[in-house]
């Protein structure tokens, strides 16, 4: 239904409202437009849909996702090779499946603010509209702390990028970069960045981390710096070195014109917040249960904005998972309102998502829970407990640490009191 309002708005209708047309908000489409919802309208805010991966030129997209086995049998042709395809082309499979499937997918178009518990307003090519909906999931993913958020001192000189803005700027506008760059950060994006530098035709001369041990190990004969913090950048017009304070105490400066800030990542949770949903202070995107339900009735939330970050295939599942409670929502057979106890995380751990228990026992997609630590931790054993009593206990066999995930089992949740105080999860 399309209407007009007195304040130069055009008021319309829609059964579901995605915000945000990555990996999670396209395959959310692409599932609730497959199983007869009439109205899904995906919005993403930039001119090309695909999020992050559109400027991800190294491969491995939709090896598990089955994504790929799908669009290559769209196209006609067999799934062969097994080595998955690279971001761009992952990304374009992403929106063929969700416009395939009905959803109608509008570009270029942001997000204002709410009018509404389930109505937003939004700016774009039709000028401005308020649009509500029987459910809104918000898929508005994650982005990377910029120079400014990580509090590195130091003069302002150009040459300074995080992964995303290196990726945009050498794939999607082929600027030229430097001749040495130096990398910063501990998580596997930290590979990306490396990988984009070297297919730029610029020199890597280390990669630095704050951390004592990093399972990072860097291609060719680059310096890993362990133990090591930048504090401070030089450079007037051009960035020309970076200083370091090492674990001894020592100081040195690397003479760069550029420097590549990897990993850090937070959720784009300024729509959330906006709309007054609860966040979780581990994650700062939304809390949220086990069948993606946030603090607001009718609004869902799935992809990177709750766990910054995964994998683009984790995201796309996320975004089918999604589905499922949404069309709960849509036909009045979901859970009765009401949120269980929140789950919390004990130092070293950071965050677990999901991050509140729910009501009705619903399990997490793949029966297990994400879990990140502030520090790499080796084969931990995780604890589970509510008001002093234990739930579960599991050894994990894997090494984690910033920016990778442990993976917990559900199968606790049915002896967790609906009614009772947080449950704690512990690392020992």
């Amino acid at each position: 239904m399309t209407g007009s309002e007195g304040n130069g708005r055009t008021a319309r209708d829609v059964d579901v409202l995605i915000v945000g047309a990555g990996p999670a908000g396209l395959a959310a489409g692409a599932e609730l437009a497959a199983a007869g919802v009439e109205r899904v309208e995906i919005l993403e805010r930039e001119q090309q849909a695909g999020g992050i991966p559109r400027h991800c030129h190294h491969g491995g997209f939709g090896v598990h996702t089955g994504l790929l086995a799908r669009a290559r049998a769209l196209a006609g042709r067999s799934d062969g090779g097994g080595g998955g395809t690279d971001g761009p082309a992952y990304a374009r499979q992403c929106v063929m499946e969700a416009v395939s499937a009905g959803a109608a997918l509008r570009t270029g178009v942001t997000v204002t603010g709410w009018a509404g518990s389930r109505t937003v307003e939004t700016t774009g090519p039709a000028g401005l509209e308020r649009i509500t909906a029987r459910a809104v999931v918000l898929a508005t993913g994650a982005r990377e702390r910029p120079r400014s958020a990580r509090l590195i001192p130091g003069t302002r000189p150009a040459g300074v990028y995080t992964t995303g803005e290196l990726q945009q700027a050498v794939h999607l506008h082929g600027q030229r970069i430097g001749s040495r760059a130096v990398v910063v950060g501990d998580e596997p994006v930290a590979h990306a960045a490396a990988g984009t530098l070297r297919a730029a035709g610029v020199q890597v001369v280390a990669v630095v981390t704050g951390q004592r041990e990093s399972r990072l190990r860097p291609r060719g004969r680059v310096p890993l710096l362990t133990g090591t913090t930048v504090t401070g950048l030089r450079g007037r017009a051009r960035l020309s070195g970076v200083e370091l304070r090492h674990e001894d105490g020592r100081t040195t400066t690397l003479s760069c014109d550029t420097v590549v800030l990897t990993g850090d990542f937070v959720p784009d949770h300024e729509l959330a917040r906006r709309g007054g949903l609860a966040l979780d202070p581990g994650t700062r995107g939304p809390a949220y249960d086990a069948a993606f339900r946030t603090s607001r009735p009718g609004v869902f939330a799935a992809g990177n904005l709750l766990h910054a970050v995964e994998r683009a295939g984790f995201a796309a599942r996320e975004g089918r998972a999604v589905a499922v409670p949404v069309l709960h929502c849509l036909l009045g057979t979901g859970e009765p309102a009401g949120r269980g106890p929140s789950l919390v995380v004990d130092a070293p751990l950071r965050w677990i998502a999901p991050n509140t228990a729910g009501p009705g026992g619903t399990r997490p997609p793949e029966d297990r829970f994400l879990i990140r630590a502030a520090r790499p931790l080796v084969r931990p054993v995780l604890v589970v407990a509510q008001d002093g009593h234990e739930l579960h206990r599991q050894r994990t066999l894997s090494v984690t640490g910033p920016g990778r995930s442990l993976h917990l089992a559900a199968s606790w949740l049915d002896r967790v009191d609906p009614h009772g105080p947080a449950v704690r999860i512990s690392a020992r």
